[in-house]
């Protein structure tokens, strides 16, 4: 439990178990707190680092609209990084969190050891695609404005029970980070060298599509489709999500050992 100060900034996050590291990030409106399930599973081997973004959660909710980007977010990861002491890390998320660690990998290919894309979409190609979801996003930051924390009560499970400490952060954060500026992640999919595991509930309607494209884009790239799941697949199958996680990290680490032998 500690915090990371970027360029005034507070940053919430706390680090779990050893090993090697695994910097997990999630999904807009969400926290750090969505991954509770899974920490006992994950930190048995693994340096498992757990954050909220900026607006979110722990961390800190400037008032600047430039103080949200993708940019900036992707910069977070990686002092995270730097502040767990780990050169390269396996980089996962959900949802925005996910769209974030391909952005991340785009950004810093190097430090990325695995990508794990949980209940993603990589972007759109074209702008009118684009559009259209920024027009969402805009509109779900214009509610956070009017209605303030009360929105998170009619969102998702995961997100009804979160704990906030303004909308105005949320609202900033929809506008700058949620929405997209253009296609550079989406179109970097085919480039992507690294293990890729894509995981998606398979009662995610929305984001089925979105994760066939990137299963088919990313070479080598696995996928696991998880029964009886919605958006927040690891919250509504717990022991499924990790059945399906489990052996791709395994793999990872079975992989580096024989490149050691």
């Amino acid at each position: 439990m500690a915090k990371l100060n970027r360029s005034g900034v507070d940053i919430y996050y706390e680090i779990h178990g050893s090993g090697p590291p695994l910097i997990l990030t999630h999904g807009y409106s969400s926290t750090s707190t969505m991954w509770q399930g899974q920490i006992e599973a994950l930190s048995k081997r693994h340096k498992l680092i757990l954050w909220d973004m900026r607006g979110h959660g722990q961390s800190d909710y400037p008032d600047d609209p430039d103080a949200y980007s993708e940019a900036l977010t992707v910069g977070d990861i990686a002092a995270l990084l730097d502040a767990a002491g780990a050169d390269q890390a396996i980089v996962g998320g959900l949802s925005l969190g996910g769209y974030m660690s391909l952005a991340f990998h785009r950004a810093h290919p190097e430090r990325v050891r695995a990508l794990l894309i949980i209940d993603t979409g990589p972007g759109f190609k074209k702008d009118d695609a684009r559009e259209a979801w920024n027009k969402r996003a805009r509109d779900t930051g214009d509610r956070f404005d009017r209605e303030g924390l009360e929105v998170l009560k009619s969102l998702s499970a995961e997100r009804a029970s979160v704990t906030h400490r303004n909308a105005r952060g949320l609202a900033l954060a929809a506008r700058g980070m949620l929405a997209q500026r253009d296609a550079r992640v989406i179109e970097s999919l085919p480039a992507i060298k690294v293990p890729a595991l894509v995981v998606v509930g398979a009662d995610d309607t929305p984001f089925l599509a979105a994760s066939d494209y990137m299963a088919a884009k990313i070479p080598g790239a696995q996928k696991a489709v998880i029964p009886n799941a919605g958006h927040a697949v690891n919250i509504d199958q717990p022991q499924a999500f990790i059945a399906a996680v489990q052996p791709f990290l395994d793999g990872l680490e079975a992989g580096a050992l024989g490149k050691a032998g």
